[in-house]
Parts: structure tokens; C-alpha cells; sequence
């Protein structure tokens, strides 16, 4: 089933808008379902919490990293390598798979776009969209937040001494007082991180076909505006009005038969051609060899009447004929793609290479 991308700039409110998408498509596909037990499509959240990814692999400050790892961009690469594997796994004709994370770059949506086409899935991109003043002050926000548990922390430890017991009420690491007022528990990113993850972010494009179905959600969307923009990514995912999705021709494997590789028939049948003419050709060299116009056929059957190798006077070899193949082949390689269909084309190449050999021999004659 399909791939949901999300994309947006960081700490613009994505993980909030997958959570309810999740519980969205829950809903949807329990009502789908003919029965709770036997469910018409498997629900996947992927993301960077899940895979238990920290935030600090796309931080490229030369504090975090020394200057090879920056350049390379090594953990970041394997970030994405390791979101790229739990995409491809859980990609199946009964599972729909919903992305959470930066998603910033162009190339990568295009690889997951690849990757769902080639499971012959549809796939659509939400963006969540917030002015980057506002996605900043969040980051800030969480920034402090972390700072004055920090702060707490080390007051408890300095006052308390190692192993006092906590106030009731009291966990480690969190706090009953006015930072606890909300449900926002993400990490927030380093100020230098987040403003190199905001410059770099490349928003997507409904015309590229990698972005294309491309919904937004905005920071004021309310429920309402909400609903109807999820009621649109069911239509287009899993309605009954979605597009079929078919593979790219060029990456289809062809079929080693007649039609499928023009290479293959190409060597096959000269090779043919080639040992028939050695088992065929008289002792003492010269004469005529028939040869049927179809590989495996009867001489002279319903095909049409046979080809006719007319041999020089003295005895062939397999070096001169292996010699006049290969030339034969390199001449006609060009032909990739525009061969016929079913048996035409081997007959065609038959006839053509049983007059190449007549004119060589005629030459060499």
C-alpha cells in the first residue's frame, strides 16, 4: 500500500501532524475493515524516534564532528540508510507506510518515490508548512526547557548529595513545575544545526512527479481544515478512484525468447548458424549448405524454403568463422530495441548473417 512522506522544516509541528494522521487512517481503516480481527491494511509509523535516531546525527558543527566526518557526512547518510531499510520492509500491497521526519532533500524523496513505484504502490507527500520565525521559537522553547532540567538536575544532586531520596511526586528528570505544562517532548535541535537543516531545506515541487500528489498542512489549519486535507490523501492512496501504479519500462527485466533480447538472439542464432555449417560442409570442402530459416525447425519445412551457405573451395574453419561472426555481431549491435517481435526477428538475423557469410566468401574466394 502506499507511502505517506512527511517533509517540513524542523520543529515545524510534523510529529504532531503524523500522530494525527496516524489515528486518522486508524480510524479509517477499522471502518474499511470487514472484520476487527482480519484488518484491510496494516498501519506504519517510521521515523527517526522509532528507529531511535538522535537528532545529533544531522549536526555538522565543527564542535560535533571533526572535518572528515562533516564532509562525508557519514552518520547522516546512515541515518537515512537505516529509515530507507524499514521503508522497503514494511512496503507491501496491505501496508501503508507513513514517514515522519526532515525528509529536506529533494534526492531522497526521489529515492523513496523509486522505491514505492518499484512495489508498484502509490505514494504522496505532505508538507507541513510554518513561517521559520515560529519553527525557530519552538526550537528555543524546547532549547530552555532542556536547560532548566539540566539546572534542576544538577541543584538536586549538589543539595540532595548521591542517593537522597526525591521529593514524592518527583521522577528523574522531570519536574511538576511550569515546564511540564504542555505535552511536547521532543528534543530540540542545536541552534547552529537547525539553522544549517532550515538553509538547506528544499521544499518540494507539485510538478516533479517525486512530490506529486502534494498535500499542505499549515501551523493555523484547524480540525476541520485538517479532516479534509487527510479525507484527500485517502482518496488519492487508497479511494477507489487512485491511479494504478506501473513500473518504469526500462527497469523491467526482458525475457531470454525471441522478442525479449535482441543480443541474445543475436548470438544465439549466428552461433547456430556457425555449427551447422561445420557439421554440414563436405570433407573435402566447397559446395552448398541448407540451413533452415528457423532455429530448431525441419529442413525445408513450413518456414520457408531453406538458406543456402555457398562455401569456397577449400574447407572452412572455426577460426574464419567465428572471425566473420564476431564482425557480423559488432555490425549489428545497434539494432538494440529495435528488433521485431516473436520469431521475425530471428529469421531476419539468419538471413542476414547467411549473406554476410556468402559475400565474404565470395571475397575471399
Amino acid at each position: 500500500m502506499p507511502l505517506i512522506i512527511i517533509t517540513g522544516l524542523p520543529t515545524s509541528g510534523k510529529t504532531t501532524r503524523a500522530k494525527q494522521l496516524h489515528a486518522y487512517l486508524s480510524s479509517r481503516i477499522a471502518s474499511a475493515s470487514k472484520s476487527p480481527s482480519t484488518p484491510a491494511y496494516r498501519l506504519h509509523l517510521i521515523s527517526d524516534a522509532t528507529l531511535s535516531i538522535p537528532r545529533s546525527v544531522y549536526d555538522l558543527s565543527p564542535a560535533q564532528l571533526p572535518a572528515h566526518v562533516r564532509s562525508a557526512n557519514a552518520a547522516e547518510k546512515d541515518a537515512r540508510a537505516a529509515l530507507y531499510a524499514a521503508v522497503k520492509r514494511a512496503l507491501s500491497p496491505r501496508d501503508i507506510v507513513l514517514l515522519d521526519g526532515l525528509n529536506y532533500i529533494k534526492g531522497w524523496r526521489y529515492q523513496l518515490f523509486c522505491e514505492a513505484k518499484n512495489a508498484r504502490t502509490p505514494s504522496c507527500v505532505l508538507q507541513v508548512g510554518c513561517p521559520v520565525d515560529r519553527a525557530r521559537a519552538v526550537n528555543e522553547s524546547r532549547l530552555e526547557r532542556r536547560e532548566r532540567r539540566r539546572r534542576k538536575a544538577r541543584e538536586r544532586e549538589n543539595g540532595d548529595g548521591e542517593g537522597a531520596a526525591r521529593p514524592e511526586g518527583k521522577e528523574e528528570g522531570r519536574d511538576n513545575d511550569d515546564d511540564r505544562d504542555d505535552d511536547d517532548d521532543e528534543e530540540p535541535y542545536e541552534p547552529s544545526n537547525w539553522e544549517n537543516l532550515a538553509f538547506r531545506y528544499e521544499e518540494p515541487n507539485p510538478m516533479a512527479r517525486w512530490d506529486s500528489p502534494l498535500f499542505t498542512l499549515v501551523w493555523e489549519d484547524d480540525e476541520a481544515q485538517t479532516r479534509a486535507v487527510f479525507d484527500k490523501i485517502w482518496d488519492a492512496i487508497a479511494g477507489e478512484g487512485r491511479k494504478p501504479v506501473k513500473p518504469n519500462q526500462s527497469t523491467v527485466q526482458r525475457d531470454k525468447d525471441p522478442g525479449g533480447d535482441y543480443l541474445y538472439v543475436l548470438e544465439r542464432e549466428t552461433q547456430d548458424i556457425v555449427k551447422k555449417i561445420l557439421e554440414r560442409q563436405p570433407d573435402e570442402g566447397g559446395g552448398v549448405v541448407s540451413l533452415p530459416r528457423v532455429n530448431g525447425a525441419s529442413d525445408g519445412g513450413a518456414a520457408g524454403p531453406d538458406l543456402v551457405v555457398e562455401l569456397p573451395g577449400k574447407k572452412v574453419g572455426l577460426p574464419q568463422l567465428q572471425r566473420y561472426r564476431r564482425a557480423f555481431v559488432a555490425m549489428n549491435r545497434g539494432g538494440i530495441g529495435l528488433e521485431a517481435v516473436g520469431m521475425l526477428a530471428a529469421r531476419r538475423l539468419r538471413e542476414s548473417f547467411v549473406g554476410y557469410l556468402n559475400d565474404a566468401f565470395e571475397k575471399d574466394g
